[in-house]
C-alpha cells in the first residue's frame, strides 16, 4: 500500500546544514528549493539577490514548504557567507572547478555546521565566493553536458550530506 503524507513513518530530523542560494532567481527553482530544504531537514534557506520572487509561481512548486521552513532573504550572498565563515560554519561550494572534489569522493565532517552555498541558474557560483569557500565540491557527469538544473544538484549534495551525518 502506498503510504499518504500523513501516515508516512519517517523520523523529522533538522540537521546543522544553511543553504545559501547565491542568485537563484528563478521561481519554480526557488519553490523546489524551500521543497528540498523541508524534505533533507535543512536548518535555514538564505535567498541572496536583488529580485528574489515569492509569488504565486514559487509557491505553486514549494507546495506550502515556505510556510515550514526558516528562511531569510539578504542582498550580498558574499555577506552572508562571510558571516556564517566567522560563527564557525564549513563553507562548501557547489560547483565544478580545476580544484573542486568530487562529492562521492568527499567525507562532510560533523565537527562543524555546514554552509552550503549554490549558484545562479546560468553562471554558477560567482567566482569571489569560490575564493573564500573552506571546499568546493562537484557532481561527476557522465553525458555530454557539463552541469545540471541547481535543484536537481542540491537535492543529490544534500542526500549526500544527510545520508554521511545521520
Amino acid at each position: 500500500m502506498q503510504l499518504s503524507h500523513y501516515n508516512t513513518n519517517f523520523k523529522k530530523q533538522k540537521f546543522p546544514i544553511i543553504l545559501v542560494c547565491d542568485n537563484v532567481t528563478n521561481a519554480p527553482n526557488i519553490g523546489s528549493l524551500f521543497r528540498i530544504a523541508d524534505a533533507f531537514g535543512v536548518e535555514k534557506l538564505i535567498l541572496c539577490g536583488e529580485h528574489i520572487p515569492l509569488g504565486r509561481k514559487m509557491a505553486k512548486t514549494s507546495r506550502a514548504t515556505e510556510k515550514v521552513v526558516t528562511y531569510e532573504i539578504q542582498q550580498s550572498a558574499s555577506e552572508v557567507i562571510q558571516n556564517l565563515k566567522n560563527e564557525n560554519y564549513q563553507i562548501i561550494s557547489l560547483e565544478i572547478t580545476t580544484t573542486s572534489k568530487p562529492i562521492h569522493t568527499f567525507k562532510f565532517s560533523k565537527k562543524k555546521p555546514i554552509a552550503l552555498i549554490i549558484g545562479d541558474e546560468n553562471f554558477g557560483v560567482s567566482e569571489h565566493i569560490l575564493k573564500i569557500s573552506d571546499t568546493i565540491i562537484h557532481i561527476d557527469m557522465f553525458g555530454q553536458n557539463s552541469s545540471m538544473n541547481v535543484v536537481q544538484a542540491t537535492n543529490i549534495v544534500l542526500y549526500e550530506m544527510t545520508k554521511q551525518l545521520l
